[in-house]
């Protein structure tokens, strides 16, 4: 999952590409050192499902016909349901009659209980069941998004979204990831409408009467939360990758915009077929496009038919940027990575999520980089890590394998930790193996456990029998234990040209410095400037000999998860050399030392000092680093009004120059970077008020009285938000007539949500208030309340806790325990604190109250971090 074309009625069906793995032979369901919360002695191996949607009523009815084994005696069978009704079940043996069952539901635990009048001997059945369920208007379950057409027609289209534990709202079944089986998926649906599973179309028959039946063909063995449906008014576009059919799915008029998507897949799949070792094994790979929007996810992995929000896959040149277009390209092959790394192998039980998300993070990361290099997408593998970072430095952090016991907290296990401390482990562990070796292990790992379940260790010794010797020891360190290794430099002496580093190790935190630093064993890579790199496995204290004297690194490359805290004068050498770095080891630089500084480990004028010296020369990509940095402090001193026009005046003389040198508008022949250093300098000067970007927004918005294209371009967003954050009741009137009026449903979710942004309070509670009526669409509301959030997220808190109600129908269900600490998260304010907890002790558990937990540690640290940096802050930007 991704914290983002033309048929008359199916899929054109296609010869099976693939080996039916055990088809016939039950799953033994999970292992007994394997987390499970149904009764072990039951398991799937296949599901025949029928579904008939009720789209204008939004309930659907649906049969299924699981063959299972039972492999002990049991009372009853039980497996999982949600908002499901059961009005018939029996139970048929392999050798014997068919018997009645009653059902018992359970709704608290998600089950449903078959008891058929005597226990069940070990053998095989035949478990048939009739049931109805809901269509959902958010992205749980089988769910609808409405939505307009090219023609401005109101349409509706059904999805489903399973993971992590809502396959069980579609049908009855063994909704753990443990117990794989084949799916049959037959759908009754309106004649004429594009119906999508994970299979091609098997057959279609006319039933009269405006209805069609279509059957998919048999999909592979996998799990539950694997299984997709999809149907409306659709188009389908194709291309051939190899023997692989990759296509996009969209509304009809739409596919056009997908073409990069499509693009994407037909050039990744090849690379990934030779990279893992075992080619796609399903005939076909769609991307299917929804309306609408999901405050907490944009894309999910189902195998043969990866489901993803518009506003992740569609490009559209009037308003689409040169950074989404790069975003769309990576959430493509992410979920394109979970083909084979979730949904070929899966993780046994929850607690090894990160298996799913930080490979597929890493291997979308990667793939990016090798297709792309121009894009020099490793540079965001050091963003990624501070993400990580950020939640790790935290107490209330987690180890990358998590122990997960319940529903709710698989649902909160989504998080930077999962996918981005994730990514920054599997890069360091590829970097102290070798790519070569690294390769080996993971195709020998996809080989041994295909259509199977695994836990993190069987990647390790996969990895170190390929050849790591000692990566088992490193791989347990850092994703059993939590928080940041600090390496310092204690000492550095230049002898005979050497370097002789003395390092010691400790644990970088924002709120625990009291606490016994935990251990790791940590592999370092250090150099000299153009020096040859040395490498150590520091745990404690070692000392290192690097060839050449001078500025050094000790993280090259940034490919180690650690903190390096340096010698002032080191820090103040590598300023002065600093063109002589990579770009990667430039951009760590700035981080290691800005969150050095927040985190009071060294003063924030020597991370300043470092930014500052950041010379106009240094690569685009590098400097678009530099705007963030300077937002970041202007918004530590806020409630000073007279301090952050200080920082806002060092921003424009710091930044000005660079935009002035590249323009407002692209030019033909200018880097592939610099429209990402464009975004980010206008986006920061014109969110510090500078007069010259906000006029020249001003000046734009004004043009579309006259220029309905005024504004089209990469930068269309980027200065509609600083008009909308600046604007005042009239600005606030015509967003939202442009908002009714748009082109595009992606276009008005866009333009609805801005809204939300104003800095004037009062324009801000009329959009809470329109957030709760009909106009925005009842995917798009919860983005207006959650801009609102990011300016005012004690009126956003306030509100959403006086219309709890209202607004909990808003988003996912799965996400709703953590919509209110995101919204409140990102105060500075101690009230938010307590209020978050009051919340929290309330209405939530304390399995579900996990995200709260973390957003009042961040506003505690926050709250600490501004009052203790405030006054060298003010000194610092004083002087400039």
């Amino acid at each position: 999952m991704s914290f983002a074309k033309i048929l008359p009625l199916m899929l054109a069906a296609a010869p099976m590409a693939f080996v039916q793995p055990a088809l016939a032979q039950a799953s033994a369901g999970p292992a007994p050192n394997i987390t499970t919360q149904l009764p072990r002695g039951a398991a799937p191996s296949h599901y025949a499902i029928t579904v008939t949607p009720d789209v204008s009523n939004l309930k659907f009815s649906g049969k299924v016909t699981i063959d299972l084994a039972v492999t002990q005696p049991l009372p009853a069978l039980v497996l999982n349901a949600a908002d499901l009704t059961i009005s018939d079940v029996q139970l048929t043996p392999a050798k014997g009659k068919a018997v009645k069952g009653s059902v018992r539901l359970n709704a608290d635990a998600q089950t449903a209980t078959f008891d058929f009048g005597k226990p069940l001997q070990p053998g095989s059945y035949k478990l048939d069941i009739v049931y109805a369920g809901v269509i959902n208007t958010q992205a749980n379950g089988l769910f609808a998004l409405d939505y307009t057409d090219n023609a401005g027609k109101a349409k509706r289209a059904l999805f489903t979204q399973f993971e992590a534990p809502d396959a069980r709202r579609f049908v009855p079944s063994f909704d753990e990831p443990s117990y794989k089986a084949t799916f049959d998926l037959t759908a009754i649906i309106p004649t004429g409408e594009l119906a999508v599973s994970n299979m091609p179309v098997r057959a279609s028959k006319d039933l009269g009467s405006g209805k069609t039946q279509v059957t998919f063909g048999t999909s592979p063995k996998m799990s539950s939360y694997l299984l997709f449906f999809g149907l409306g008014e659709l188009e389908r576009a194709t291309k051939m990758a190899g023997a692989t059919e990759v296509g996009v799915i969209t509304g009809k008029g739409n596919s056009g915009k997908a073409q990069l998507a499509l693009d994407a897949s037909a050039a990744i799949l090849p690379w990934f077929n030779d990279y893992f070792g075992v080619p796609f094994p399903l005939p076909k790979l769609d991307n299917v496009a929804g309306p609408g929007q999901s405050q907490f996810f944009s894309a999910m992995e189902n195998w043969g038919a990866i489901f993803t929000f518009e506003r992740a896959l569609l490009v559209d040149p009037r308003f689409t940027s040169e950074e989404t277009k790069r975003t769309i390209y990576e959430i493509v092959a992410h979920e394109m990575a979970h083909q084979w790394f979730g949904d070929l192998v899966t993780m046994a039980w929850w607690d090894d999520l990160w298996l799913n998300e930080g490979f597929a993070s890493w291997m979308a990361t990667k793939v990016t980089d090798k297709l792309n290099p121009d894009w020099e997408m490793l540079l965001t593998r050091v963003e990624g890590r501070e993400r990580a970072m950020g939640l790790d430095a935290l107490a209330t952090t987690h180890p990358v394998v998590q122990k997960i016991a319940t529903v709710e907290e698989v649902n909160q296990a989504f998080d930077a930790i999962t996918y981005q401390k994730g990514e920054a482990v599997i890069t360091m562990l590829e970097g102290y193996a070798g790519e070569d070796v690294w390769r080996s292990g993971i195709r020998s790992y996809m080989k041994a456990h295909a259509y199977g379940n695994t836990v993190t260790d069987d990647l390790w010794k996969a990895v170190e029998g390929a050849g790591a010797t000692g990566l088992v020891a490193i791989a347990h360190d850092f994703t059993s234990k939590p928080g940041i290794p600090l390496v310092k430099v204690d000492s550095a002496q230049c002898s005979g040209g050497n370097t002789l580093l003395r390092l010691s190790q400790s644990e970088f935190s924002r709120d625990r410095k009291d606490k016994v630093p935990l251990s790791w064993n940590v592999p370092i890579k250090a150099q000299v400037l153009g020096g040859q790199e040395q490498r150590l496995i520091l745990k404690g204290q070692g000392q290192m000999t690097l060839p050449g004297c001078g500025a050094y690194v000790i993280n090259a490359g940034q490919t180690g998860y650690y903190r390096s805290l340096y010698p002032q004068a080191n820090v103040k050498a590598l300023a002065k050399d600093f063109t002589r770095l990579a770009s990667i080891d430039q951009t760590g630089l700035l981080a290691d030392n800005f969150q050095l500084g927040l985190g009071g480990y060294q003063p924030i004028g020597l991370a300043l000092d470092l930014i500052d010296a950041v010379p106009a020369v240094a690569s685009p990509a590098v400097l678009a680093e530099v705007p963030g940095y300077l937002s970041s402090a202007y918004t530590m001193l806020e409630g000073d009004k007279p301090a952050q026009a200080k920082v806002a005046s060092y921003a424009s003389k710091k930044l000005t120059p660079m935009l002035s040198n590249i323009g407002y508008d692209a030019k033909g022949g200018e880097g592939p970077q610099v429209p990402v250093l464009r975004s980010a300098l206008v986006g920061a000067l014109g969110s510090m008020g500078d007069t010259a970007v906000v006029g020249e927004a001003n000046r734009r918005f004004a043009a579309l009285a006259s220029d309905p294209t005024a504004l089209d371009g990469p930068l269309r967003n980027i200065w509609l938000r600083i008009i909308a954050e600046n604007g005042d009741g009239a600005t606030w009137d015509r967003l939202r007539t442009m908002a009714n009026g748009a082109k595009s449903d992606l276009e008005k979710s866009t333009l609805f949500a801005l809204l939300g942004a104003a800095k004037d309070e009062a324009l801000s509670r009329k959009a809470l208030d329109l957030a709760l009526t009909d106009e925005p669409g009842k995917t798009t509301s919860a983005a207006i309340i959650s801009q609102v959030g990011g300016a005012h997220p004690m009126l956003a808190v306030d509100y959403v806790l006086a219309h709890r109600q209202q607004y909990e129908a808003l988003i996912d269900v799965s996400a709703r325990s953590q919509a209110i600490a995101r919204l409140g998260g990102g105060s500075a304010d101690p009230a938010m604190a307590t209020k978050l907890d009051a919340y929290a002790s309330q209405h939530l558990t304390p399995e579900s109250r996990k995200v709260v937990d973390r957003s009042i540690s961040a506003i505690k640290t926050r709250i600490e971090t501004r009052a203790r940096l405030k006054p060298a802050l003010i000194g610092w930007f004083a002087r400039k």
